[in-house]
C-alpha cells in the first residue's frame, strides 16, 4: 500500500497548491472555497491533510489579489516568518522561529543566510526573483536536511512555478499603475506569460515583468563638491548651518529609494507520463538610488529624509541556469536529477565618512573631509542533486539523495576621500597622493558543501505511519584575501587560510488521520548550519603601520551551529470542508550560535561561535467559508526566543567597549506576537462577479540588539491595511487595490545602535545610525487577462 502520503505536517493561509496543470485549473476555478490543497514539499504530492510537516502554503491567487510581488511582502502571511522589508537596496532580512542573534539592519541581505533554503522549483536559489507566474510559495518550518539538498537550520522557502503544459497554447498579461505617498513620481509594473506547445510533448514558456516602483526618501544633504563643500558648516546646535550654509554647500536628491525590476524567467519542457525535463533560464536586474532609510533626525532631518552625505545607489543581478529531470523505473521509483548554475553580482556605493573619522586618525582635521565606499561582490554556485523517491505499492516508502555544492565568493572594496591628500601636503606635509585612495581590499572564498540524506516511511495501518531520516553532511571552506593602505603601503598584504567539517542529523516524525479529515503528528529533529571562512582580508603580521582592517588567524573562520527541534500539530477540515484549521506547537534548542562578532583590528563584522538559545511557540492557522461567496482565512504565531547562556563581550559600543549579554536575553530580529486576518465576499454581477478583499497585518516589536543590551532599542509594533475590490469576468479582470491605506509610519530596522546615535566625535556628529521604514500608503489600478 502506497498513500504517496506526507512525511511531516502543515498550516495553511489561505488556497493553494496545484501540483499538476488540471489541478491547477480545478482550482483557479473554485476561488477561496471548495478547494483541493495539493503539496509537494514531501517530495510528492499530496493534499495538507495527509501531509504531516509543518508547511504554509500561498497560492496563486492570492499572490496575485495581495499584491504580493517579493519575498518581503510573504511574512505577514505566513506564520512563524519574519521577514525585514530594507527596501530595493536588498532582499531583505528573513528570520524563521526567531533562530537568528544579529542586530537589525537598515541596509537588508540578500539571500546569503544559509540557515534557509531557498528553492526555484527544485532547484537551490540564491536570490529573491519577483513571485510572477508562480502556482504557489511553500514555506517549510523546521530543520530540512533529511528530505532537502540543502541542509537547513531553521527552515526553507520553496517558489513553486507554473510550468510549460504542451497540450494548450496560453497567454496571460498584467499591468499596474499606482501612486505612492510621500512620493512625486507615480509606479508602473506589468509581466506578460505566454505558453506555447511546440509539438505533442514539449513546450516553451516564458514570463517577463518590469517594475518602477517610485522612491520616497529624500537625500537632501549631499555634498555639491566633494572635497570642497563642508558636511558639516554650522555648529553643534545647528550642525547644518543657516539657510546660506546649505546653499553654498549641499545638493539635493529626491525619491532616490526608486526600484526599478526587469525580469524574466523562460522554460522548455518536455513532458511525458514517466519522464519529464525542464531546462530554465532565470535573469532578474535591479537598480536603485539610495536606501530605504532615514537617520533618525540626528541631524534634523524629516521623517523621509535621509542625512548622508553621498548617494548611495545600488546594483543587483542574478542569473540561473537549471537542468531538472524526472524519470520513472518501473513503477518502482521516480529518479529526480538536478543540476544549476546560478550567479549574483551586486555593486553598492555609501558613505563612508563616519566610519573614518571614527578610527581616530584625525581626519576630521580637514574641514571638508569626507568619504564614499564602492564594494563590488560576484556569487557563483554549482549544484547537482539526484534523488529515488520510492513508488512501488507497499507498507514502506522511501526518499533518497546525494547533494553537492560550491559557492564562490569574490568581492573588491575601496574607499576614497576626496580632496585629502592635497589638504595633507599642505598642512601636514605628507606627501600620499593626490588620488585619494585611502583603503583597498579583496576577499576570495569557494565553500564546497556535500550531503547524503534519506527518509524512509512506514505505514503500519492506512492512517498511522512513522518515519525516520538520516543525513551525512560534509564541507570544506577556503578564503585568500588581501589589503592595501595607499597612503602608507607601496602594495597588497595578503594570505589565505581553510577549514572544514562534517556530521550527522536525523529525525523521527509520527503521525494519525483519526479520521480522514484530522491529523495529529509529532516530529524530532536535528539540524545545521555549515560554518565557513569570513569574508574579510586576513591580517599579514606584523601589522603595517596606519590604519589595518583585516581578520587575526583566530577570526577567519567559524563552525557550524545545530539545532534540536520538537514539534507536535494537529490539522483539520470540518462542516464539508468549510473550516480547516491547523495548530502546531514548537520548542528549538539552538547551540554553537553563528553571532555577529567583529574583528580586533579595524571592527570589522564578522560571524563567530558562541552561546545557547532556545525558541518555542506556536502557529495557528484557518480558512473559513461560512456561506458561499465569503471567505475568511487568518494565522496568528506566538514565539519567544531567548538566550539560555551568557555571551561575554558579544556587543561593541560607542569607544570601542565591548557588552555582555545574559541567559535570558531575547533575540533580536523577530517579533513576539504577529499575525494577520483577511476577508474576501464574491457575488455576481450579470454574468461576472465582484470581489471585495481586506486584510489587517500586525508584526509585534522587534528588538533591535540582545536583550537591548548596548544600545539595543525595542521597534514599535504596528498594524497595516489592505484591500482590493475586483470585477471578475471570464477572461480578464480589473482591480482598484490601496496596501497601507492609512499610511502608517513604521521603523522595519536599525543599522548600528543608540549609543552611536548623534555620537559627537571632534567636533563631528555622526550619521552612523539609521533606520529603515516601511513603504508608505499606495493606490493602483490593475488589469489581466488570460487566454
Amino acid at each position: 500500500m502506497n498513500r504517496k502520503a506526507g512525511l511531516l505536517s502543515a498550516t495553511i493561509f489561505t488556497s493553494v497548491a496545484l501540483a499538476t496543470p488540471a489541478l491547477a485549473d480545478d482550482a483557479a476555478e473554485a476561488g477561496y472555497e471548495g478547494q483541493t490543497i495539493v503539496v509537494s514539499a514531501t517530495r510528492r504530492d499530496t493534499t495538507l491533510i495527509e501531509t504531516p510537516i509543518n508547511i504554509s502554503a500561498i497560492g496563486a491567487d492570492e499572490l496575485e489579489h495581495e499584491q504580493i510581488d517579493d519575498m518581503r511582502d510573504l511574512s505577514a502571511f505566513t506564520p512563524g516568518l519574519t521577514v525585514i522589508d530594507n527596501g530595493a537596496r536588498a532582499s531583505g532580512t528573513i528570520v524563521m522561529r526567531g533562530l537568528s542573534a544579529d542586530d537589525t539592519a537598515a541596509g537588508g541581505g540578500n539571500n546569503g543566510d544559509n540557515a534557509i533554503g531557498m528553492y526555484l522549483g527544485e532547484v537551490p536559489m540564491y536570490y529573491d526573483f519577483k513571485l510572477i507566474d508562480m502556482n504557489r510559495v511553500e514555506v517549510l518550518l523546521g530543520p530540512q536536511g533529511t528530505l532537502y539538498g540543502l541542509g537547513t537550520l531553521a527552515g526553507a522557502m520553496r517558489y513553486m512555478p507554473n510550468r510549460p503544459d504542451p497540450t494548450k497554447f496560453s497567454v496571460e498579461a498584467s499591468g499596474r499603475v499606482f501612486d505612492m505617498a510621500h512620493s512625486g513620481d507615480v509606479g508602473y509594473s506589468g509581466y506578460a506569460t505566454l505558453n506555447i506547445p511546440l509539438a505533442e510533448k514539449i513546450a516553451f514558456r516564458t514570463t517577463t515583468g518590469y517594475y518602477d516602483t517610485p522612491g520616497f526618501i529624500d537625500y537632501p544633504y549631499l555634498l555639491q563638491t566633494p572635497g570642497v563643500s563642508l558636511p558639516q558648516p554650522g555648529t553643534l546646535a545647528n550642525p547644518l548651518g543657516s539657510a546660506e550654509d546649505k546653499a553654498a554647500n549641499f545638493k539635493e536628491a529626491k525619491d532616490v529609494n526608486y526600484d526599478h525590476t526587469f525580469t524574466s524567467r523562460n522554460q522548455i519542457g518536455f513532458v511525458d507520463d514517466d519522464f519529464q525535463v525542464f531546462v530554465t533560464y532565470a535573469y532578474q536586474k535591479t537598480k536603485t538610488g539610495g536606501r530605504q532609510a532615514t537617520g533618525g533626525g540626528v541631524v534634523g532631518e524629516g521623517k523621509y529624509e535621509a542625512p548622508w552625505r553621498y548617494l548611495e545607489p545600488a546594483t543587483r543581478e542574478g542569473q540561473l541556469i537549471s537542468l531538472e529531470a524526472t524519470g520513472n523505473v518501473m513503477d518502482f521509483m521516480d529518479v529526480v536529477f538536478v543540476s544549476a548554475y546560478t550567479q549574483r553580482k551586486t555593486s553598492y556605493h555609501g558613505d563612508n565618512t563616519d566610519l573614518l573619522i571614527d578610527l581616530d586618525y584625525d581626519y576630521e582635521l580637514f574641514p571638508a573631509f569626507s568619504s564614499y565606499n564602492q564594494s563590488n561582490q560576484k556569487e557563483y554556485e554549482y549544484t547537482n542533486e539526484v534523488r529515488l523517491v520510492s513508488t512501488f505499492d507497499s507498507p514502506l516508502s522511501f526518499v533518497a539523495g546525494a547533494f553537492w555544492n560550491r559557492q564562490n565568493y569574490r568581492s573588491n572594496y575601496d574607499e576614497y576621500t576626496p580632496g585629502f591628500g592635497a589638504w595633507a601636503l599642505e598642512n601636514w606635509g605628507i606627501d600620499i597622493g593626490t588620488e585619494d585612495h585611502e583603503y583597498s581590499s579583496y576577499v576570495r572564498t569557494k565553500t564546497d558543501e556535500k550531503g547524503l540524506y534519506g527518509e524512509a516511511t512506514w505505514h503500519f495501518t492506512p492512517d498511522i505511519q512513522i518515519t525516520g531520516g538520516l543525513r551525512y553532511y560534509k564541507y570544506d571552506a577556503w578564503i585568500d584575501g588581501g589589503s592595501y593602505l595607499p597612503y602608507w603601503q607601496s602594495d597588497y598584504r595578503s594570505r589565505s587560510g581553510s577549514t572544514s567539517d562534517d556530521g550527522l542529523v536525523y529525525k523521527i516524525n509520527a503521525s494519525w488521520n483519526v479520521t480522514p479529515d484530522v491529523l495529529v503528528w509529532g516530529t524530532y529533529s536535528t539540524g545545521y548550519r555549515i560554518g565557513g571562512v569570513n569574508r574579510v582580508a586576513p591580517c599579514v603580521l606584523p601589522l603595517p603601520p596606519g590604519q589595518n582592517l583585516c581578520a587575526l588567524e583566530n577570526e577567519l573562520d567559524y563552525g557550524p551551529d545545530k539545532v534540536k527541534n520538537a514539534e507536535i500539530g494537529v490539522r483539520a477540515q470540518l462542516f464539508d470542508n468549510r473550516l480547516s484549521f491547523s495548530l502546531s506547537g514548537y520548542h528549538v534548542d539552538w547551540n554553537g550560535i553563528q553571532l555577529a562578532g567583529q574583528t580586533v583590528n579595524g571592527a570589522i563584522g564578522i560571524t563567530v561561535n558562541g552561546g545557547k538559545a532556545v525558541s518555542k511557540g506556536i502557529d495557528f492557522s484557518f480558512n473559513a467559508n461560512p456561506f458561499p461567496g465569503f471567505n475568511i482565512r487568518g494565522n496568528y504565531s506566538y514565539l519567544d526566543a531567548h538566550l539560555t547562556e551568557d555571551v561575554l563581550q558579544l556587543l561593541s559600543v560607542a569607544g570601542g567597549d565591548l557588552v555582555d549579554v545574559y541567559a535570558g536575553d531575547r533575540l533580536p530580529g523577530s517579533t513576539k506576537n504577529s499575525g494577520a486576518l483577511g476577508a474576501t465576499y464574491e457575488f455576481p454581477v450579470g454574468l461576472n462577479s465582484v470581489v471585495l478583499g481586506w486584510t489587517a497585518t500586525y508584526m509585534g516589536g522587534i528588538y533591535t540588539r540582545t536583550g537591548l543590551r548596548g544600545g539595543g532599542e525595542r521597534l514599535p509594533s504596528y498594524t497595516m491595511h489592505r484591500a482590493t475590490v475586483t470585477y471578475k469576468a471570464e477572461n480578464y479582470e480589473v482591480s482598484l487595490f490601496a496596501n497601507n491605506i492609512f499610511d502608517k509610519y513604521a521603523i522595519t530596522g536599525v543599522s548600528n545602535d543608540l549609543t552611536r546615535k548623534g555620537l559627537v566625535n571632534d567636533g563631528v556628529i555622526s550619521r552612523y545610525y539609521a533606520q529603515s521604514v516601511a513603504t508608505p500608503r499606495v493606490i493602483g489600478l490593475e488589469a489581466r487577462i488570460k487566454y
